[in-house]
């Protein structure tokens, strides 16, 4: 069955709707937060939720074109919207656990040894830019790009729950895709609105631009770069670095 354009196109500007809607909740909740160690006063029930929505915010985008394709046209297309997109932010709440625990040992390191910390905001970041270069991440962007890959594997899904274990499916890729980046965001500051928009567009631009992996490359050299200039400058990471507290004049 050929899919036309124009029977697509509902299903990506519902996706991107749900992305802005998303992002107006991120911005109102975090907006106010500075950038310090931790899950700044949040819960762990509040920072997951919370978590979920930034994921809906920064993942969306890049799922709207995959996800068009694969909800198609015809009967049950809000099923399988639905479904897949579920299964799909399962997938990175799941990941968000590991999020919390580790915005929690950021606070406890940065309170207990702030040298360390600062040292150990700059591995992430290095880390995260290597991982950018590796094979591994290369593999799981490849899989992330294609539809067909998504169509050929949800295929042989029967039941209920057939569209949320494709969403699920698809989104182990994509955990596995940037999972590094999102640990840097620890580091540079969870609910920094900033650096929830330059992961935003790099994580679209590398899933949906015929330059991708450009985008890949480019994204891993600059953490890289980050990461290194981190140790003299501690306010870059400011997920493990608290900063002084300053007395204002009576």
């Amino acid at each position: 069955m050929t899919i036309r354009a124009p029977s697509i196109m509902p299903v990506a500007a519902s996706l991107l709707a749900a992305a802005a809607v998303a992002w107006v909740v991120v911005a109102e909740k975090a907006g106010g937060m500075e950038s310090a160690p931790g899950t700044m006063g949040l819960g762990a029930a509040a920072f997951l939720g919370l978590w979920v929505v930034m994921m809906a915010a920064m993942m969306l985008p890049a799922l709207a074109p995959t996800g068009a394709l694969y909800v198609g046209e015809g009967a049950g297309r809000a099923a399988r919207g639905l479904g897949l997109t579920g299964g799909y932010l399962a997938a990175w709440a799941a990941f968000g656990a590991l999020a919390l625990l580790a915005s929690l040992g950021a606070e406890r390191l940065a309170d207990r040894n702030p040298t360390a910390a600062t040292w150990m905001g700059a591995a992430l970041l290095v880390a995260a830019g290597a991982y950018q270069l590796s094979p591994l991440k290369d593999r799981c962007l490849s899989v992330c790009r294609s539809p067909l890959h998504l169509l050929m594997h949800a295929g042989a899904h029967r039941g209920r729950l057939r569209h949320v274990r494709a969403g699920l499916y698809h989104g182990a890729y994509c955990v596995g895709c940037c999972w590094t980046l999102m640990l840097a965001l620890v580091a540079l500051g969870v609910m920094d609105l900033r650096w929830m928009a330059a992961f935003t567009v790099v994580v679209t631009l590398e899933k949906v631009w015929r330059h991708g992996r450009l985008v890949a490359l480019a994204a891993g050299v600059a953490l890289v770069a980050l990461g290194l200039l981190a140790p003299s400058h501690p306010g870059l990471v400011p997920g493990l670095h608290r900063a002084p507290m300053t007395m204002e004049p009576m």
